[in-house]
């Protein structure tokens, strides 16, 4: 069954066992609201560490009750988060998430040879729009983590987005190669890399997902776009996936969606050994939450089908 929007996740995992969080530096009032809604809506339970203190204050203040959330006293953030993903590693955790510290230090965690999350795919991040408009998820890749992928990067980004939209039960997912233009100019590199990566499709160089490209926003996502442009083939219009240029494009436009019209998103790390949520920290508690119940969907789902990732043909 292909997952159309958020409802339909929610209501699948309850199908699952119960998973269990482990938030880095948890002490803001939105990840703290997002734990505590996980655990009351039987979604999954979580332990957060970071700054005991900072963390039963926000909670007094907010109203929140903490019980069966486990706090784990480390004050510094970057500690706290190799401290919680030492959680995940030894199995007493199922999913690693962010919580108030910086991106760059959240990845490196995830990253450590040692005690991270790394596998030998390449990890990337995917925001999941709950696209209610378009009568569909919409995946949009990367736009926090790999800042200016080269041809070969990307390939590797889609073939692991590929398996991601998969999951969501979207069997041949149509991914958009976009630029700032629907047509290959020498002059725009992303075009030139477009071009390529939809011959690649053409023969069969990635397992499962359909790519095209260059698109535009547009004429990517809308029908009536593509067809005013007279753009042909099966993802005009339609969409699935949309791998954007660089890190700067992929995050403006997915924070758009949240600040500018209100829409709901989750961010997701995937290709890692065990699920990974990546809000940004100003994210809604709605987003968060939805970041926790999609990483719970697709843990289940993988434990389930033993999901792996596609390979790239080179």
């Amino acid at each position: 069954m292909q997952i159309s929007n958020f409802d339909q996740v929610l209501r699948k995992i309850q199908e699952y066992p119960t998973k269990r969080i482990a938030v880095a530096a948890g002490t803001d009032a939105q990840t703290l609201h997002a734990i505590c809604r996980a655990r009351d809506e039987n979604i999954a339970g979580a332990v957060t560490v970071g700054d005991a203190r900072l963390i039963r204050e926000t909670a007094e203040q907010e109203g929140l009750d903490l019980h069966d959330i486990e706090v784990i006293d480390v004050a510094d953030p970057v500690k706290a988060g190799y401290r919680a993903v030492e959680e995940v590693g030894n199995g007493r955790a199922h999913i690693y998430m962010k919580g108030y510290i910086h991106s760059d230090d959240f990845l490196r965690t995830v990253l450590d040879k040692e005690n991270g999350l790394r596998t030998e795919n390449i990890l990337n991040h995917v925001f999941i729009l709950d696209a209610r408009h378009l009568g569909r998820l919409l995946f949009i890749t990367d736009g926090a983590m790999n800042i200016a992928p080269d041809l070969t990067t990307k390939a590797r980004i889609i073939s692991n987005t590929v398996a991601l939209a998969q999951t969501f039960g979207i069997e041949q997912p149509k991914v958009a190669v976009l630029s700032a233009v629907e047509v290959v100019t020498p002059k725009i590199e992303s075009t030139l890399e477009a071009a390529a990566l939809a011959k690649m499709s053409d023969r069969n160089q990635f397992h499962g997902g359909i790519v095209d490209g260059p698109f535009a926003l547009d004429n990517a996502i809308n029908p009536e776009a593509a067809r005013y442009k007279k753009i042909s083939g099966v993802v005009a219009g339609h969409a699935d996936i949309l791998l954007v240029p660089e890190i700067i494009t992929g995050n403006a436009l997915a924070k758009s969606f949240a600040h500018i019209s209100g829409g709901t998103s989750a961010g997701l790390v995937f290709g890692a050994r065990a699920p990974v949520v990546l809000p940004s920290r100003s994210d809604t508690m709605e987003c968060k939450l939805m970041g926790i119940a999609c990483a719970v969907y697709v843990a289940g789902v993988h434990a389930e089908k033993r999901v792996k990732i596609g390979k790239v043909h080179f």
